[in-house]
C-alpha cells in the first residue's frame, strides 16, 4: 500500500468513522503530506523509525516549536496504528522516537465562589434574564460557546433536566441541566424569547432582543460585561466556565471517564488535563491554610 493511499484512506476514515470536523481532517492532510514529501513516498509497510525521525528533524531544522511538531508526530502516531489496524503495517516506527518534550497548558478556571458571583450578576431585565440563562447552561452542562449557539429548541428537554449537545465534528451527546438552570431557561423561554421572536420559524433558543440567534462574539461580549465589574476581565471567558464545569466535577469526585463523557471529548487524554488543575488547586490549598504549607 502506497503511503499517499494509505493516508486518504485514513482521512476518510477520520471524516466518514470519526466524524471529524474539516478543519481538523485539513490539519491531518498537512502534517501527513508534511511526512509523505520527508519520506519521499514509498510502501507504507517500509516506514521505520528513521523516516520518522527525518521528518521531525525537518520541522525542526524549519524552527516549528515543540507543540507543532508533536502535534505533527501525533498525526504519524495515528496513521500509522490506522495502517496496522488494516495489515499494511506490522511495526511500531515510533518505539525508538522521542517525543518532543513540552509543557502542558493548565486551563484557568473559576472558584465556586466566583462561578456563583457571575451567575448572581445579571438583573431581572430581558436581557439579564437570557444572560442568566445562558450562563447557567453553560457552566450546568460545560458546553462550548459554538454549541450553547447552536442549541435549537428541540434539543431542550427541561422536564428531564437535559438538553442534546452537537460538538465537534457534529457528535452527538447528551448534556445535563441542574435545577437552578432549567428555572432559568424556563423563566427566559416563557418570559423573555416570546417578545424578542420576529420569525415563527426560528428555533434557535438564544436571542438577540432583535429576534435573532445570537452568534458566538455576543455571548462573549456578554461575559465580558459581567468580567469587568466583578474583577475578573483577565481570567474569565465562556470557556473558562467549561473548564471550571470540569474541574468542579473532579473536585466533587467525579470519575474521569464520566466528565469525559459529559465533555464530548474523543480522546481520555483531553480530559486528563483537569487532573493537573485540581492537583494544582489542592497545593494551593495546602500552601495558603495549612500551618505548615506555605513555601519557605
Amino acid at each position: 500500500m502506497k503511503v499517499e493511499v494509505a493516508i486518504d484512506a485514513f482521512l476518510d476514515h477520520l471524516a466518514v468513522e470519526r466524524g471529524l470536523a474539516a478543519a481538523t481532517i485539513e490539519a491531518y492532510a498537512r502534517d501527513l503530506a508534511g511526512l509523505a514529501d520527508a519520506i519521499g513516498g514509498g510502501d507504507a509497510a517500509r516506514i521505520d523509525a528513521a523516516d520518522v525521525r527525518r521528518f521531525v528533524d525537518r520541522l525542526a531544522r524549519r524552527g516549528c516549536a515543540a507543540s507543532t511538531r508533536g502535534r505533527a508526530l501525533s498525526a504519524v502516531s495515528r496513521l500509522l496504528a490506522f495502517c496496522r489496524a488494516q495489515g499494511w503495517l506490522h511495526s511500531d516506527p515510533l518505539a525508538d522516537v522521542a517525543r518532543p518534550r513540552r509543557g502542558r497548558r493548565v486551563p484557568r478556571v473559576l472558584a465556586a465562589v466566583e462561578v456563583e458571583a457571575l451567575l448572581a450578576a445579571p438583573d431581572d431585565s430581558p436581557v439579564g434574564r437570557r444572560d442568566r440563562a445562558m450562563f447557567e447552561l453553560l457552566y450546568a452542562a460545560g458546553l462550548r460557546v459554538s454549541e450553547l449557539v447552536g442549541l435549537r429548541l428541540p434539543d431542550l428537554h427541561l422536564a428531564s433536566r437535559t438538553c442534546t449537545v452537537y460538538g465537534k465534528g457534529r457528535r452527538e451527546r447528551l448534556g445535563l441541566i441542574g435545577e437552578p438552570a432549567v428555572e432559568a431557561l424556563q423563566e427566559y423561554l416563557d418570559g423573555v424569547r416570546p417578545g424578542w421572536l420576529r420569525d415563527p420559524a426560528e428555533e434557535a433558543v438564544f436571542l438577540s432582543a432583535r429576534g435573532h440567534g445570537l452568534s458566538r462574539q455576543a455571548v462573549w461580549y456578554r461575559v465580558r460585561h459581567y468580567a469587568t465589574p466583578l474583577g475578573l476581565r483577565e481570567r474569565l471567558t465562556p470557556h473558562v466556565l467549561r473548564h471550571s464545569f470540569a474541574t468542579h466535577l473532579l473536585e466533587g469526585g467525579a470519575d474521569l471517564r464520566s466528565v469525559q463523557e459529559l465533555l464530548g471529548h474523543a480522546d481520555i487524554e483531553t480530559t486528563e488535563i483537569y487532573t493537573h488543575v485540581t492537583r494544582q488547586r489542592l497545593r494551593e490549598l495546602v500552601e495558603q491554610r495549612h500551618p505548615r504549607g506555605a513555601p519557605g
